[in-house]
This record gives C-alpha cells, structure tokens and sequence, in this order.
C-alpha cells in the first residue's frame, strides 16, 4: 500500500486539494483494492481555504508527522505560497525527503518545496505566472514555464491549477501501469496525457499599436481575434 500525505496549509486552494483525492481514490476502484491511502496533514487541526476561492474551514485529521511516515508527499497551492513556510513544516518536508518520500508539488506548492531547500539542482515547474518569481528567489533551481510536469524520480513538480490531475494521473501511470491509468482517466474524464504545456496558456505580450508601425493595427486585431480563423488573401493588380 501507498501512503500519500497531502500538505494543507492555510489558504490552501481547494480544487488542488481535492485532485490527489479524486484521482488516487479513483484508481483504487479501478485496481478493485486499496492501493492508495491518502492522509490529509496540517501543522493544527482546522484549515482555512483561500478566501479568493471562497474561503472555508476544514478539519483536518493527521498532523505533521504523517509527512516523515508517507511514501508520497504532495504539497498543492497555498495563498500564503510567497511567505517563509512554517519551520515545523520545513523540518517535516525535509525528513520526509531525506527518508526516501517522492516529493511532488503542484502550482506555486513548489516554493514551498523550495524554501525547504528540496528543488536545489534540480528542472522544475510550476504556474508560469510565477516561474520568474521562483528564478528570482531560488537561483539554484532551473525553471521551466513551458511544460505541464516535470518528472525527476523522487521528485516530481507540476504547472498551475488543472496540471494537478496531469501530475496525480503522471504517477497512477508510474505505480499501477498504462491499463489503469488510462482506466482512472476516462473514469476523471481526462485524457492520459494532454498534448502541448503551459507555453500555449501563457498571456503573450501586447504589440503596440502606433503610426510608426504599419503593422501594429493589423497585429492588434489579429491578438483579439485569435478564436476566428484568419485566412491570408492575395490580391493581385
């Protein structure tokens, strides 16, 4: 049996909470036996959600140590993911590493990984947003914005938000094989593996539109129409 601990901090963003959940608990009904057992830990017993994303209290019912007693450890998104984690969750990460625990973030849980020294040296993710603030912070990660997950053994990082389910999916494959896998994702209604990364969510940047620029109107029209086709035309004289 698998023990996945899952990190909820306060402010923790619910949807990425839930995916492992969804996801592993989903696999065990396909596998038709309990694979996976999922504890959901905190450093006190009730967490608050991002209020951003309708904030709402939890109970939570392991605390810290069941971090250094699992096998996996997923740390989501969290509002709070710019501050110094807690030192009491610093130390636990770093046990559950040090023991041989497959770390694994998902958004901006990775400068919680970070700030525990665990993404050193290592091609990493996370929300593209936030890839250059991560650079910034931690100058011995390599970052990469444009990929959904990154997978390093015992270390595996994902992209923003719905990359969760790309990264819980990414480790059913690792665990259980390419049959279950593919079962658990058409039973979550997603596809075993998306095509393309994060390059094609990034916001890319606004082309001036001025008169010193004979483009610029037709570039600025072309950026707001992307959802329509645009088809050249050659006019001959």
């Amino acid at each position: 049996m698998t023990v996945i601990a899952i990190l909820a901090l306060d402010g923790v963003l619910p949807f990425e909470l839930s995916v492992p959940g969804q996801v592993f608990g989903t696999a065990n009904e396909v596998a038709a036996t309990r694979h996976y057992r999922l504890r959901v830990c905190a450093p006190q017993p009730t967490v608050t959600t991002s209020p951003e994303h309708g904030a709402f209290q939890i109970q939570v019912p392991y605390r810290l140590d069941a971090l250094t007693e699992a096998d996996t450890v997923i740390v989501p998104a969290h509002a709070g993911f710019l501050d110094p984690p807690p030192g009491p969750v610093v130390t636990a990460l770093r046990d559950a590493s040090a023991r041989g625990a497959r770390m694994a973030s998902v958004c901006v849980g990775a400068f919680t990984l970070a700030a525990a020294g665990l993404l050193d040296g290592h091609k990493v993710t996370t929300h593209w947003q936030y890839a250059d603030e991560l650079t910034r912070r931690h100058p011995r990660v390599a970052v990469d914005s444009g990929v959904l997950f990154i997978d390093n053994g015992d270390l595996i990082t994902s992209a923003g938000v719905a990359a969760a389910l790309d990264l819980c999916l990414h480790l059913v494959h690792r665990d259980l094989g390419a049959d279950r896998a593919a079962a658990t994702a058409r039973r979550t209604v997603m596809p075993l593996r998306r095509d393309g990364g994060q390059a094609q969510f990034i916001e890319p940047p606004e082309t001036a539109a001025t008169g010193s620029t004979l483009l610029g109107p037709t570039l600025h029209w072309m950026a707001g129409n992307l959802h329509r086709p645009l088809t050249p035309r050659v006019t001959r004289r």
